[in-house]
C-alpha cells in the first residue's frame, strides 16, 4: 500500500494560553482515532500547537483504504426456494438489498443448514476523500466551552480563523472547513515574518516555519527552549529559577518565538511576603521568580519577550516600569492591611455570608473555634490554641491584600497573626487550616492546624448536609468530597485518633448553639458519616486494595478513620494468605446459617456438656485459646498480627464443617452448635466481616 505523510493545520487568532496544550492534543487525538477507524495505517506523528495555530503531522499515512471483504447471510436455502426451485421473495428481498439478483448470491453448507450468502469485495476510499471529514468532525469535538462568530460569517470556532493547509504528500487536499479554502501557504510570526510561507511537502513543516517564519511550532519543544532560558538567565544572576509547571505552560502557550530577558525591582519591596510578590509576577506579568540557595526570595524576574529584540535593554526596561506599580500596589495593601489587628477584622465578618441558611463567616468561625477545641483536647493539644485560631481564621478574607490575591488566604493570615503577636502555633493554623489544597498537597505541621483545618472542613460537610444540599452526579459546589478526602487524610496520616460520630455531633451542637436549624434531623450524624467513609472506596483503589476488603470493614462501620485504615491494611494482608479463602467462605456459611435460624433464640454460652463431636469439642478448645490470644492484641488494634494468628484456625474449622452436622435433630444440640458458630463469626468481626472477601 502507498504511503504519504499528511499534514494540517489551522490558523487563527491567539488561541486561548491556559487551553491550548488541551486543544492541540485533543484536535490530533480526533484525527488519529477516526484514522485508525478507518483502517488507514500510518507510522509515527507530530502534534504541533502555538498561539496562532493547531496542527498536525502525520507519517507514512496509507493513501487508499485496503480493499474489504463483504459477506452477508441471508436466508436459509429452504425458506429461499419454493417447491418448484423458484425464488421466493425472502430470497428476492435479500438479492435485492445487495444490489444483486439471486443468481448472484452463493450457498454456504452450516452445521445448521444450508444458507444463502452474499460475498463481495468493497474497494477501500481515497484517504483524500475521507480527511476533510475527519478534520472536521476533530474540530467540532474539540473542548471548547463557548465558541464565537465573526463578521458577517456563520461559522463559529473558539477564535477567528483565518487559513487552512492540509497536505497529502505533495498535493493539497481539495475541502473547505469553517469557511477555509485548504492549500499549501501558512504564516510567520506575526512580527518577525508577518508573511506567507509556502509549504511543499509536509516533512518540511516545522523546519521551514522555524526557520523562515520565526515560529516553533512543537509545543513541547517551545516548552523544552522556555526552560532553559529561564535557567540559564538565572545562573547568570547566581540564582535558581523557580519554575511552576502551570505557568510554563501558560507562557508556552503566548509565544511562537520565545526570548528570557531579566529584569530587577526595588529592594524595598522584599519587606512585603514574598507569596505576594509572586503571586503578583505569576498571575499579572507571566514573570518567573528567583531565589538565592536557601529559598528566599531574590529582587529580579525572568520574562519570556515573543520577540528577538535588537535592542533588548528597551524590552527589559519596559517591563521593570510595568512590574514597579504592581509591587508598590502589593507593597501598600500589605502596610495597610497592618494598621488593623486580625481580632478587629472579625467584626467585619458578621454582614458577610457563609451560605444564605448557615448565616455569617462571623458565625462559621465560631463554629470552627468550638469544634477545633474540641479536637484539640481529644488529642491532648491546646485547646486554648485551637479556640484563639478558630476564632481568627478567615478574618484576613476581608484584607485589602487577600481581596486582592484570593489565593493568599491563609498565607496572609499567617503573616498579620504574626504581625499582631499571636502565638506561633496560632499563626501555622491560619494558613494550614486549607490544607490539603488539593491532592498529595501537604498536610497541616501542628496539632493546632490540625484541628482548625478539620473544623473548617467538618462545619461546612455537617451544615451542607443538614440543610439537604449533598453533592449530586458531578454537582458539588462547596467542595465536600475534596473536604471528606482532606479530613480522612489528616487523621490517617497524622495517626490520629479521632471518631467522627462524635466530631460531627459536636458540629451540631455548634450550629444548634446559634440557633441555626438544619432540617436534615436525626439522621444528619450518620448521613455524613456514611458519605466520609465511603469516600475511603476511591483511596483504596488508588492504593489497589481489591474493593473487598474496603466492603469488609465498612460492613462495621468503624467512625475512627485511622482505625478503619488499619483494619483495612490487616484484613488486606490477611486476604493474601493461603487459609483466607477458607475462613472467608466459612463465614460466609455461618451468616447464612444464623440467617436462617430467624427468631430463634441462640445462647450466649457454649455448653460443653452438649458437645459430643470431635471436631466441635476441638473448635471450641481452639476458639476459647484463640480469644485469649488474641484479645490483648486487639485491645492494641495490632489487628494484622490478630488476623495472623487467627488464620490458624482454619483446618479446625474445616473439619468441623466436614464432620459435624449442625441442623441436628436435637434442638438444645443444633442451638449450642448455633451458639459455637456464633462464636466463631464474632471472633472475626472484631476486625471486619470477612464473609465478604468472597468474590461473587
Amino acid at each position: 500500500m502507498a504511503t504519504q505523510d499528511f499534514l494540517v493545520e489551522l490558523g487563527t487568532e491567539e488561541l486561548p494560553p491556559k487551553a491550548l496544550k488541551t486543544l492541540g492534543n485533543a484536535f490530533a487525538q480526533g484525527i488519529l482515532q477516526r484514522l485508525e477507524k478507518a483502517g488507514l495505517a500510518y507510522g509515527n506523528h507530530q502534534v504541533f500547537a502555538a498561539p496562532r495555530r493547531l496542527a498536525l503531522l502525520v507519517r507514512e499515512l496509507e493513501t487508499a483504504q485496503p480493499d474489504r471483504d463483504v459477506e452477508r447471510k441471508g436466508p436459509a436455502v429452504q425458506a429461499a426456494y419454493d417447491t418448484e426451485g423458484n425464488p421466493t421473495k425472502a430470497a428476492e428481498g435479500f438479492a435485492r438489498s445487495c444490489g444483486v439478483t439471486v443468481s448472484d448470491l452463493v450457498t454456504e453448507e452450516t452445521d445448521k443448514g444450508a444458507w444463502l450468502v452474499f460475498r463481495s469485495t468493497e474497494k477501500g476510499s481515497a484517504t483524500t476523500e475521507l480527511l476533510p471529514a475527519m478534520v472536521k468532525a476533530s474540530l467540532d469535538e474539540l473542548p471548547i466551552p463557548k465558541r464565537m462568530r465573526w463578521g458577517a460569517s456563520r461559522v463559529e470556532f473558539v477564535r477567528p480563523v483565518h487559513w487552512l493547509v492540509m497536505l497529502l504528500g505533495t498535493e493539497v487536499v481539495d475541502c473547505e472547513i469553517l469557511g477555509l479554502t485548504a492549500g499549501r501557504e501558512t504564516r510567520g510570526h506575526r512580527f518577525h515574518h508577518n508573511d506567507v510561507i509556502t509549504i511543499e511537502n509536509p516533512a518540511d513543516y516545522q523546519r521551514l516555519l522555524a526557520r523562515n517564519g520565526y515560529v516553533i511550532a512543537d509545543f513541547e519543544g517551545r516548552r523544552s527552549t522556555i526552560r532553559q532560558q529561564v535557567e540559564a538567565e538565572a545562573r547568570k544572576l547566581s540564582c535558581e529559577a523557580v519554575i511552576d509547571d502551570d505557568l510554563l505552560d501558560e507562557v508556552t502557550a503566548l509565544n511562537e518565538w520565545p526570548v528570557a530577558l531579566a529584569g530587577r525591582f526595588d529592594d524595598e519591596f522584599l519587606e512585603v511576603p514574598q507569596e505576594a510578590l509572586i503571586s503578583s509576577m505569576k498571575e499579572h506579568q507571566k514573570y518567573f521568580h528567583v531565589v538565592d540557595g536557601e529559598g528566599n526570595l531574590k529582587p529580579y524576574f525572568i520574562t519570556i519577550a515573543n520577540i528577538e529584540s535588537r535592542d533588548p535593554a528597551q524590552v527589559i526596561a519596559g517591563n521593570e516600569k510595568v512590574i514597579r506599580p504592581r509591587l508598590a500596589d502589593a507593597k501598600f495593601f500589605y502596610d495597610n492591611d497592618r494598621k488593623s489587628t486580625l481580632e478587629e477584622r472579625r467584626e467585619t465578618l458578621k454582614p458577610v455570608v457563609f451560605q444564605s441558611k448557615l448565616g455569617s463567616l462571623y458565625a462559621k468561625t465560631e463554629r470552627i473555634a468550638r469544634l477545633a477545641a474540641y479536637i484539640a483536647s481529644q488529642e491532648n493539644g491546646n485547646s486554648d490554641w485551637a479556640r484563639r485560631a478558630g476564632e481568627l481564621c478567615k478574618s484576613d478574607l476581608v484584607s485589602d491584600m487577600v481581596q486582592e490575591f484570593p489565593e493568599l488566604q491563609g498565607i496572609m493570615g499567617q503573616y498579620y497573626g504574626i504581625n499582631d503577636g499571636e502565638p506561633e502555633e496560632v499563626c501555622h493554623a491560619l494558613n494550614e487550616q486549607y490544607m490539603p489544597r488539593f491532592a498529595g498537597d501537604e498536610l497541616p505541621t501542628g496539632l493546632t492546624g490540625c484541628a482548625v483545618a478539620i473544623a473548617d472542613k467538618l462545619d461546612t460537610l455537617t451544615g451542607i448536609f443538614g440543610i439537604n444540599q449533598p453533592p449530586s452526579g458531578n454537582k458539588d459546589p462547596f467542595a465536600l468530597r475534596r473536604a471528606t478526602l482532606g479530613i480522612l487524610r489528616i487523621i490517617v496520616e497524622k495517626k490520629l485518633n479521632l471518631d467522627l460520630r462524635s466530631l460531627i455531633g459536636v458540629a451540631i451542637e455548634g450550629y444548634a448553639e446559634q440557633g441555626t436549624e438544619l432540617p436534615a434531623g436525626e439522621s444528619l450524624t450518620e448521613t455524613v458519616l456514611d458519605f466520609m467513609l465511603e469516600r475511603f472506596r476511591a483511596w483504596y483503589q488508588d492504593e489497589k486494595i481489591p474493593v473487598e476488603v474496603f466492603l469488609s470493614v465498612k460492613a462495621l462501620k468503624p467512625s475512627q478513620p485511622y482505625d478503619f485504615d488499619r483494619r483495612v491494611k490487616a484484613i488486606h494482608n490477611f486476604s493474601r494468605m493461603p487459609e483466607a479463602l477458607a475462613l472467608a467462605a466459612a463465614n460466609k456459611r455461618v451468616s447464612n446459617i444464623m440467617a436462617k435460624a430467624g427468631d430463634l433464640v441462640i445462647p450466649d454460652n457454649v455448653d460443653e456438656a452438649l458437645l459430643t463431636e470431635e471436631a466441635e469439642k476441638a473448635l471450641a478448645s481452639a476458639l476459647s485459646a484463640k480469644r485469649e490470644e488474641v484479645q490483648p492484641l486487639l485491645s492494641e488494634r495490632k489487628y494484622s498480627t490478630a488476623m495472623e494468628r487467627m488464620a490458624s484456625l482454619k483446618d479446625t474449622v474445616d473439619n468441623f464443617f466436614d464432620s459435624v452436622l449442625v441442623n441436628a435433630e436435637d434442638q438444645q444440640v443444633r442451638l449450642n452448635r448455633y451458639a459455637l458458630l456464633r462464636q466463631l463469626r464474632d471472633q472475626f468481626l472484631h476486625v471486619a466481616d470477612i464473609s465478604l472477601l468472597q468474590k461473587s
